[in-house]
């Protein structure tokens, strides 16, 4: 029964939030409550909420602070550089621009941290997609899809997971890896080839003074043709211009008493070179914290949350000495805050009723259970098809350290060793990082102003081809 409400309510989750029955906090918080009252616990969902939000709350308070820095870096100027760079480098082609957001994204995720890795390029790239009228689900699904194979590093988390779960060396899992993984990352960058032509052949190729002309507009993102109907009506907008000729005529206004005008307009500021804000003075300050801060969160010198804080209280007194313009800062990015804060709270709610009614131990215990005994010589391939779904529905922690030890010893029992089981776990990362359990993903669609919604039914599909693709290549390469 545990095991059939458990999807049942995933299931209801995924449904409602597509369909735009339900915001996502809305969805995150009432519908684990209702399903823990059908389990027959409602009498313990404020014990379990109170451990998913303590389990949560440092990803918070990181999301929170890291959100203020990188919003401060964009306000003093810190990005603009990169670009117009990036700008003058893919010459307003919305082809290279989309590529561009993968090798963007693979390159920062070196961070190791998904989080840090959105807001990075979504800082960077949110102002060309917007300019051009580009699609952002085509931001968002390029920018997941390259983290998630690159959150296979070792020091990303899902290998050391594994490692640790399986008593194994990390470097032992990972480095037999690279070359199926250096596959996938091939995969998302050609995928990013095929979207980016799609989107070269909707709005055609701007010259950089014609993308410059069109400083104030208020754009909805375009709906326009080919080979995917689907793809496209999410990366449009109802009302919205076609074709090269729409693309560079004036863009469609926001109807009336829309929320979303004057913020807009604010979205266009981040290559203003004239707003107030800047800061060219303090440019090498700014640079140097930010690798500083980045450097430090690699080697793990101070916990993440505490190098935020810590970065988020310089730069503002020093970029902004006077209080007003402090205060100032922090209430323009308090919707950022509020919004993704609020989501990873309400996420919290979602997985301690998950964990907390045993329903997803009764899912794990019964996807072990449904694999017939034949299959057992091929246990890695069975859990590197189990981890699409499995890290899907579930965080990691509860993959990694509550399935993965059980599938191994199914597959040890049938000569399949421990390193190929780990291997084929990781195989997942990229349909992961896309996961409503995955805090960072918030930051992703909220940075970028995406529905979480039109976010999943663009990418569910594109990572798990791209999951696939790792699998094949680690079967064909003989690692898994």
């Amino acid at each position: 029964m545990l095991t059939i409400l458990g999807f049942a309510m995933i299931a209801t989750f995924l449904v409602l939030i597509m369909m735009k029955k339900m915001s996502p906090i809305a969805a995150l918080v009432l519908i684990p409550a209702l399903f823990c009252v059908f389990v027959g616990k409602g009498a313990h969902l404020g014990d379990y909420v109170i451990d998913g939000v303590t389990s949560l709350a440092p990803t918070a308070a990181m999301l929170m602070f890291a959100i203020v820095y990188f919003g401060v870096m964009i306000d003093v100027g810190l990005f603009d550089p990169i670009v117009k760079g990036i700008l003058k480098f893919c010459k307003a082609d919305p082809m290279r621009i989309v590529v561009g957001t993968a090798l963007l994204a693979a390159i920062v995720s070196l961070d190791g941290d998904g989080s840090t890795t959105f807001m990075i390029t979504v800082s960077a790239l949110y102002p060309l997609y917007k300019r051009l009228k580009m699609s952002l689900v085509v931001l968002t699904g390029v920018a997941a899809m390259a983290n998630g194979v690159m959150n296979t590093l070792p020091w990303g988390g899902p290998t050391a997971r594994a490692a640790t779960a399986l008593k194994l060396d990390a470097s032992d899992i990972f480095v037999p890896m690279i070359p199926a993984l250096a596959v996938g990352l091939l995969f998302v960058i050609g995928l990013s080839y095929v979207l980016g032509l799609r989107e070269r052949k909707r709005l055609g190729v701007l010259t950089l003074d014609e993308v410059l002309v069109e400083e104030k507009e208020t754009v909805l993102v375009g709906a326009g043709s080919g080979a995917d109907a689907e793809d496209e009506r999410l990366a449009g907008g109802s009302g919205a211009s076609t074709g090269a000729d729409a693309s560079r005529s004036a863009g469609t206004p926001a109807s009336a008493g829309s929320a979303g005008s004057a913020d807009e307009d604010d979205d266009f500021q981040g290559l203003d070179p004239d707003r107030d804000t800047l800061r060219p003075k303090l440019y090498w300050f700014n640079a140097l914290l930010t690798v500083s801060l980045l450097t430090a969160m690699i080697m793990e010198w101070l916990p993440i949350p505490v190098l935020f804080l810590l970065g988020a209280a310089l730069a503002l007194s020093v970029n902004f000495p006077r209080i007003p313009d402090q205060k100032a800062r922090i209430a323009a990015h308090a919707d950022n805050v509020l919004n993704v804060s609020g989501m990873v709270f309400a996420a919290a709610v979602f997985t301690g009723v998950l964990q907390g009614t045993g329903m997803v131990d009764a899912m794990a215990k019964w996807m072990v259970d449904v694999i017939p005994q034949g299959m057992g010589p091929h246990m890695a391939l069975v859990t590197g098809v189990l981890s699409l779904p499995l890290t899907y529905f579930m965080s990691n922690d509860g993959f990694y350290f509550g399935v993965l030890p059980v599938l191994a010893e199914a597959g040890a029992a049938h000569g399949v060793s421990p390193l190929e089981m780990a291997r084929a776990s990781l195989v997942g990362q990229p349909l992961h990082m896309s996961s409503p359990l995955v805090p960072a993903v918030y930051v992703l669609v909220g940075m970028a102003k995406v529905e979480f919604g039109d976010h999943t039914r663009f990418v569910v599909k594109w990572a798990a081809l791209t999951c696939l693709v790792i699998l094949g290549a680690g079967i064909l390469f003989g690692i898994i």
